[in-house]
């Protein structure tokens, strides 16, 4: 590896930073104490910085050793949102609000970024801006969505953007960036299906939504089985059946709740439309009547190939060939995706590990539990503080001493 060393010694005090924000998760738009302590170390550092943009957001400005008057500038962007997630561990750092947890490990992407923050002050071995982007609100909230229409792009513009994800089961600081669909789109329906109620013993004389609820949870996995192009991503996932109150009867109505996920949105157009036919074909079959409720929310996450592949040369410079890994597209989803809709840029992953690090405070066992993302014994690895915030110094000072690619062009 070949990592920068006023990194490395800063790397402990940022661990402590980590769990500082560990120990004291915010959701979605509520970020003001997090919010608060990235400004605190910005102003720290002499970095201007910007709040209030998505409501908690923060953009801190790094200009050059010309000030930035070349008028080149990249933008870097991390999460600060945790989650709505009861914490299992029982280290010190634990989340002290119960109910709250960084399971998907946003406090070490704030870190991260925060490390490299202090170095580009320092060194400003670069021309141009570097803008440091803390987001609010990815779990669900838009908050990137939120940033861009209050004006992120307009007040900071920027050529390319840039993203890092920790990425649980891939080896412990390896990093991963390839062109293309990285992350699906996520997409939610609700449909209320109306029958019939009646005693349970009289079936003949009800009209059953829950058998129709099961029929059509079945009918839905042939749009991804006979519909779709194979070679297509897709996902249909019904996640909750809301029906009934006693054992003997019949209800009056059935709810399905739960997830489409696609890489393209030719496909996604192709699963909503015959969700909705086969819904009101087999209500019609069934004698019932329906209500179809379905919600476009993120769209996929899609590297664009000049910034991947720009990224992939970075990487072999901090971690040598063979720590840099194929990405492995996701069905999960990420609202990294506007960001990429307005800019040209690349979202990459950085190798969690197995989860082994959490032993050196939680002590070897069976307890320890699964560390995947969105998982109540989930903890970001602080090992992984210098080699991200290396990434991103080089990143940056490599993007503003290159030749500015045609895609950026205004």
């Amino acid at each position: 590896m070949n990592l920068i060393e006023s990194i490395i010694a800063n790397a402990p005090a940022m661990a402590e930073l980590r769990r500082d924000l560990h120990a004291h998760p915010e959701l979605g738009y509520d970020e003001q104490r997090t919010a608060g302590r990235v400004a605190d170390k910005l102003a720290e550092w002499g970095i201007p910085m910007h709040r209030g943009l998505g409501k908690t957001g923060v953009v801190g400005v790094v200009h050059g050793r010309d000030g930035g008057r070349s008028g080149r500038a990249v933008g870097l962007r991390a999460e600060m949102d945790a989650l709505a997630i009861a914490e299992s561990n029982t280290f010190a750092h634990k989340s002290q609000h119960p109910g709250r947890m960084h399971a998907c490990g946003h406090d070490g992407h704030v870190a991260m970024l925060l490390a490299a923050a202090q170095h580009l002050a320092a060194t400003r071995a670069f021309d141009g801006t570097v803008y440091l982007i803390f987001q609010p609100a990815e779990e669900g909230g838009g908050g990137g969505r939120a940033m861009i229409e209050e004006g992120l792009f307009d007040r900071f513009p920027v050529e390319a953007v840039f993203g890092l994800h920790n990425w649980p089961g891939l080896p412990e600081g390896a990093l991963a960036v390839s062109a293309g669909p990285v992350m699906a789109s996520a997409n939610d329906f609700c449909i209320t299906l109306t029958g019939k109620g009646g005693h349970a013993a009289m079936p003949d004389l009800a009209v059953d939504p829950v058998v129709l609820a099961c029929q059509l949870v079945q009918a839905f996995q042939t749009i991804i089985t006979r519909n779709k192009k194979p070679v297509e991503a897709g996902v249909i996932s019904v996640t909750m059946i809301h029906t009934g109150e006693q054992d003997n009867v019949i209800p009056g109505a059935c709810e399905l709740q739960g997830t489409v996920r696609t890489f393209t949105t030719e496909t996604l157009d192709l699963i909503e439309r015959r969700m909705r036919e086969l819904t009101a074909g087999l209500c019609t079959a069934f004698g019932a009547s329906h209500q179809f409720e379905f919600h476009r929310n993120y769209p996929p996450t899609i590297n664009a190939a000049y910034e991947a592949d720009f990224a992939r040369r970075v990487m072999r410079s901090v971690v040598g060939e063979a720590g840099v890994l194929a990405q492995e597209p996701s069905m999960g989803a990420e609202d990294f995706s506007y960001m990429l809709q307005a800019r040209p840029g690349a979202y990459a992953f950085i190798g969690n590990g197995a989860g082994a690090h959490r032993a050196a405070y939680l002590g070897a066992g069976p307890d320890l539990g699964p560390c995947t993302l969105h998982n109540p014994h989930y903890d970001f690895n602080d090992a992984l503080i210098p080699t991200g915030a290396t990434y991103w110094v080089r990143l940056a000072e490599s993007w503003l001493a290159h030749q500015r690619h045609p895609s950026t062009q205004g």
